[in-house]
This record gives structure tokens, C-alpha cells and sequence, in this order.
């Protein structure tokens, strides 16, 4: 059982991760104003000290606690470490993304430090955006006779402006959470200086930090308190997103996940970069949310390293391959510089990326990538540019980095992929979208939806729409190859599977501008996709006799045309039989128009030709 400590925007976070489950857990805040959505857990309010925590845990059973409260909530996050360390549980620290320290703002590490540096520096007008309960923190800056104005920016609820009344802070000078952004009140105010909490980017730290430069306004941070783990050793683990939480979750309480999630190429190439280059065997990679993840690298071998794809519980052709990445430091001719993929800005950067054995070469248009380049994605490519560029920074590396990257099997696995269709020859594509792949994610067929369209579209786009499509959709190997024999002038690229996504891949379609599209179906999606399932996974959907018999009816075929009563039905193919090849004609065209009816749309500025095809190849076109 999982207890989770919340009532912030990470507690929210947390919520969301922990109903992927499905499983039973616990989320307490001390208040009850936060609305959460919770299918499986069990809302809790009040405050909890340590001895009532301890006690709690004990009765429910408790063997995780996820501690996502405030970063300024010290006494939470000191009561949940004293009942791990009683209990002998581990803990989950849901951390906040925090911006790097620069020179450019006054960091203080506690109040009493902010008072004394804002005195000294002869501020007089502070707007404090450090919240209510700090009035009385700061008590001896604004009650002090060299300080001409400071407004406190609160919530404008009644409990709040009691603790400033309390405290003996002027009303007038109260400001209050609406709808204006913080720039808007810096111009309202003309404040010297602002104040604020070192809340993170959750925190909306980034929004008050961009508006005090650009208004020329002096930022005082107070820094977030820095808690040590009393529970030590791996009891105590610190993540800053949702994929690090589960994934810690999943490490730590393996039952409570039913599907286990993996990692993307792109992740394992961008720790085999960095493992390369600090020679760590676990290594720390930022993914493209901004949350950081902890990577195991299996070896390092002089200048390279390598990481096992672990897809997790996804059925990925590429588990379990070795993703290699070899680190050389170049010297870097200060009047030559190097040319690379990433200096689309026309700056020289410090590291070229290459593709070696077993990674794919380009040969088609439509990917986004010259033809002739390595088959690494952009955002992998960024993912291993931004992570080597900040260790490039802590280490002090000044020449030039090269990563090549290798997947030694991954000339042979390439051809059992999508990678041949769309042109990507001798390997892997190295991918990743957000870093991680969940369970059976739907997310890495449709984006395999989207690149195969835009490279057949790249090589039909010149075709009159009018006279041929642009792009056949269809579920599969069977029907794509009577389709083909339909448009035998396509070439093998613009025929495109939709699996289950029909819907997904029609918005796809839309947004590639698409003119002319065909569409493919057997009879079991068929009826699925005119009773309105746009996603017709099984999973999703089962077929629906009362709809079949409906459209049975709107076609005018009587009962007694039936060779077999309908509720004998049990697999949508047996319509076929069940039908005479007249009668069939008549409910292909009522099956075709109800689809018509929910797929249009999808395709607004294109026209959509849908297919029923046989089981024997016969096409239906609905006219």
C-alpha cells in the first residue's frame, strides 16, 4: 500500500501516475481546498505528526510513502523521515524543477538573511511575493523606517487576510492572487525589488523571475530548505516527474504496476553518450519534460559505453539491444570550427553527432532528416546535445565532443521493423518522443502512423487528387495487398496501416494537409468504426449485434433473408455467409455511409474514399 503526502501541483502529479494502476492507495494533505481526481485512492485531510503518520502507516500497511508536499514544508517533510526511518520504509521524494543558481539574482538561504541583504542593498519598495505566512518572517524589513513601501501579494481568502491582520500589516498594502500576472502588477506598483520563494517552475518561479528582469526589477530569492535523509542509503530516493516516479514505484513495489514501463532508444543512446564521457555506470539523463532519470549502463570500454534497451513490459522488437555510444574529445580550430546537424542557428556547438553500425541511413524524404543522415531523430539528437552540453559545462571539457553511436544487431533487427517502408535502410532508427515508452503505448504506433504518411505523401503529394489518392489506409497486410492491386501506380510508401487508430490516423492525414485519402476496411472493423469506435482495438470495443441488426434494417433486408438467425453470430466475418451477395451489396452501402458519417469530419479539407473489402477481395465502394 502507497501513501502519498500531497496538496501540490507534484501531490496532482502523483495522483495521476498512481490511478495508471489501478490499485488501491492514500493521498493526504492537511487541508481540503485541492480537488484531485481519484478513481482508486482514498482521500485524507488534517495534519499528521509523526506519531499519528507512524500510526497510520502501521494500520493500513503502509510500505511506500511518496512525500510531494511543499518544498518549504519543512515539518512534513521532517515527520514523514522520521516515520520511514521508525518503520523501516522506503520513501519517494517528489522534488520540483528547479532553475540553476546565476549572479544575476540576490540568493538567500533563509528570511532572516533576506531582511538583512535587502536593508543592505538599500532597497525601500518590495513587492513580496513570498505568501502570508511569511509577513511575520519578514516583520523587521517592513516595520523598519527606512522602508518606504512593501506590498505582500496573498490569496484573497478570509484566513489569509486574518494572519495579516494578526501580524499588524497594513490592509492598503495587500495585494491579491486575480487574474493580472505578475508583470502586470511590477507595472502597476514600480516596485525596487521583488522577493520570492525558490518554489521551482510548478511554482510559477520561471513566470516572476522573466517578468522582474524585463521590468529592470532587482530579484531576492529565498532558497528552498535543504533536507538531509535521516533514513539513509536507498530508503530515501529523489525524483522530479511522473516517469522518474514510476518507474521508482515500479523498482520498489513490483506488484503494483501490473505492466512495467521501458525505455526509449533515444534515452539509452543519450546514457551511453554521457557514460562515455564521465565514465559512470549509472548516470542521470534529462528528458525531454525536464524531469531527470536515473540509467544503468551496462559497460564502458575505453572510450565507449553501452546501454540494454529495456522496452519494459512493451512488446518492442528492440528490447534487450545494445545501444553503444563512443566519446572522442576533439580539438576545436578556433577560426575553423566544427560543422554539425545541430547548427541550425548557424552557431558553432561543441558536439557532432554521427551514426555508426547498426543505426539506419535515411533515403527518403518526409522524416524530417536529409536523405543520406543517420536515422537519430531530432529529439534524441537533442537529448544527447543538451545532457553532453551540461556535463561539458561541469567538467570544464573545452575541445569538441563526437558521439557516434552504434547497435551492433541492429542491421539485422532493422529489417523486421517499419524502417524498410519508409526508407531507412542497414539499422535502427534511434527514437523517443518523451524518453520513456509505456506498456503497449499506443503512442509509438501512431507515431509510426505519422512517419510512414509522410513519406508517402512526400513522393505522391504531386499527384492530381482528383484522379488517384495520395494515401490508402488500411488495417493490414491482407487488405493492403487488394488495394494495391486497385492502385497499382502508388508506390508501396503511400499504402499506409491504420491497426486500430483509424481516427488518430485520419487527424494525421489533416494535419499533413493531405488531399485524397482511401480507406480500407474488413467487415470486423468496418462495424465497429460505423457504430462510431474510431479506435476499434478489441480492448476498446467488442461488435455489436443490436447496431448490425439496425443497419440490417435500414438496408430493407428482411429477417427471412437471413440463412442464420443474427444472434448466431459470433465473429462479424460471418456476415459474409450469413448474407446473398445482393442483400450484402445493399448493407455494404448502409455500413459505408455510417462510417462516412463519423470519418468526414476528420478530413475537412480532403476527400475520404472508404472500401469494404472481403474476406475473398471483393471491394464494396458504397455507390
Amino acid at each position: 500500500m502507497i501513501l502519498v503526502l500531497g496538496g501540490t501541483t507534484e501531490g496532482r502529479k502523483a495522483v495521476q501516475v498512481l490511478e495508471e494502476a489501478g490499485a488501491h492507495y492514500y493521498y493526504a494533505t492537511k487541508g481540503k481546498t485541492q480537488e484531485v481526481e481519484m478513481s482508486h485512492g482514498t482521500r485524507l485531510t488534517g495534519a499528521m505528526d509523526a506519531a499519528t503518520l507512524i500510526s497510520f502507516c502501521r494500520e493500513k500497511k503502509i510500505r511506500l510513502l511518496i512525500d510531494a508536499a511543499h518544498p518549504f514544508a519543512v515539518h512534513i517533510h521532517q515527520n514523514v523521515q522520521m516515520a520511514a526511518c521508525e518503520l523501516q520504509i522506503p520513501i519517494i521524494r517528489y522534488e520540483r524543477q528547479y532553475l540553476p543558481h546565476t549572479d544575476d539574482i540576490v540568493w538567500c538561504k533563509d528570511y532572516q538573511e533576506a531582511v538583512t541583504r535587502l536593508q543592505m542593498t538599500g532597497v525601500t519598495t518590495l513587492l513580496a511575493l513570498t505568501g502570508v505566512q511569511t509577513i511575520g518572517k519578514l516583520k523587521a524589513y517592513w516595520q523598519s523606517p527606512t522602508t518606504s513601501d512593501c506590498w505582500f501579494r496573498i490569496l484573497n481568502r478570509r484566513e489569509s487576510q486574518l494572519i495579516a491582520r494578526r501580524e499588524g500589516f497594513p490592509a492598503d498594502h495587500l495585494v491579491y492572487y486575480q487574474e493580472e500576472d505578475t508583470a502586470s502588477l511590477i507595472q502597476q506598483l514600480h516596485p525596487q525589488a521583488i522577493l520570492t520563494k525558490e518554489s521551482g517552475k510548478s511554482g510559477g518561479f520561471e513566470e516572476k523571475i522573466r517578468a522582474a528582469k524585463e521590468a529592470g526589477v532587482t530579484i531576492f530569492v529565498v532558497c528552498r530548505p535543504q533536507t538531509v535523509s535521516v533514513t539513509g542509503g536507498d530508503c530515501c530516493m529523489m525524483v522530479n516527474g511522473p516517469y522518474g516516479l514510476r518507474r521508482k514505484v515500479e523498482k520498489l513495489l513490483p506488484e503494483f504496476f501490473p505492466l512495467k514501463t521501458g525505455l526509449t532508444s533515444g534515452t539509452c543512446a543519450t546514457a551511453a553518450a554521457i557514460a562515455a564521457l564521465t565514465k559512470e555506470h549509472t548516470v542521470m539523463v534529462r528528458l525531454p519534460n525536464g524531469e531527470d532519470i536515473d540509467v544503468d549502463v551496462a559497460s564502458i570500454e575505453g572510450d565507449t559505453a553501452t546501454v540494454i534497451k529495456d522496452a519494459g513490459d512493451d512488446p518492442d522488437i528492440t528490447d534487450g539491444l545494445a545501444i553503444c555510444a563512443t566519446v572522442r574529445l576533439l580539438e576545436m580550430s578556433q577560426e575553423k570550427g566544427i560543422k554539425i546537424l545541430e547548427e541550425g542557428d548557424g552557431c558553432r556547438k561543441q558536439i557532432v553527432i554521427k551514426g555508426g553500425e547498426g543505426v539506419g541511413t535515411v533515403t527518403l524524404p518526409g522524416l524530417g532528416l536529409p536523405i543520406g543522415a543517420p536515422a537519430i531523430n531530432e529529439i534524441p539528437r537533442r537529448m544527447i546535445h543538451e545532457n553532453l552540453m551540461s556535463y561539458i559545462s561541469r567538467l570544464q571539457i573545452h575541445p569538441a565532443v563526437e558521439v557516434t553511436i552504434t547497435v551492433p544487431e541492429g542491421r539485422t533487427v532493422g529489417k523486421r521493423t517499419f524502417n524498410p517502408r519508409i526508407g531507412i535502410v542497414d539499422g535502427i532508427s534511434i527514437i523517443g518522443t518523451h524518453g520513456i515508452v509505456k506498456p503497449f503505448s499506443s503512442d509509438a504506433w501512431i507515431n509510426s502512423i505519422r512517419k510512414e504518411m509522410a513519406v508517402g505523401y512526400a513522393l505522391t503529394s504531386h499527384l492530381s487528387p482528383a484522379d488517384t489518392p495520395q494515401i490508402v489506409i488500411n488495417s493490414g497486410a491482407r487488405s493492403e495487398q487488394y488495394l494495391r492491386d486497385r492502385y497499382p501506380q502508388l508506390p508501396e510508401q503511400a499504402f499506409v496501416h491504420y491497426g486500430n487508430f483509424i481516427g488518430e490516423t485520419l487527424r494525421i492525414a489533416a494535419d499533413l494537409d493531405v488531399k485524397h485519402v482511401v480507406m480500407g476496411l474488413m467487415i470486423g472493423k468496418a462495424v465497429k468504426l460505423a457504430e462510431g469506435n474510431l479506435n476499434t482495438h478489441s480492448h476498446q470495443v467488442t461488435m455489436n449485434r443490436d447496431f448490425i441488426q439496425q443497419m440490417i434494417d435500414e438496408a430493407g433486408i428482411p429477417v427471412s433473408s437471413l440463412r442464420t438467425p443474427l444472434t448466431s453470430l459470433n465473429m462479424a466475418r460471418e456476415l459474409w455467409t450469413l448474407l446473398s451477395e445482393n442483400d450484402m451489396c445493399r448493407l455494404a452501402q448502409v455500413i459505408i455511409g455510417h462510417c462516412h458519417h463519423h470519418c468526414d469530419a476528420l478530413l475537412p479539407h480532403g476527400q475520404l474514399d472508404i472500401l469494404l473489402i472481403s474476406d475473398r477481395g471483393v471491394i464494396y465502394t458504397g455507390t
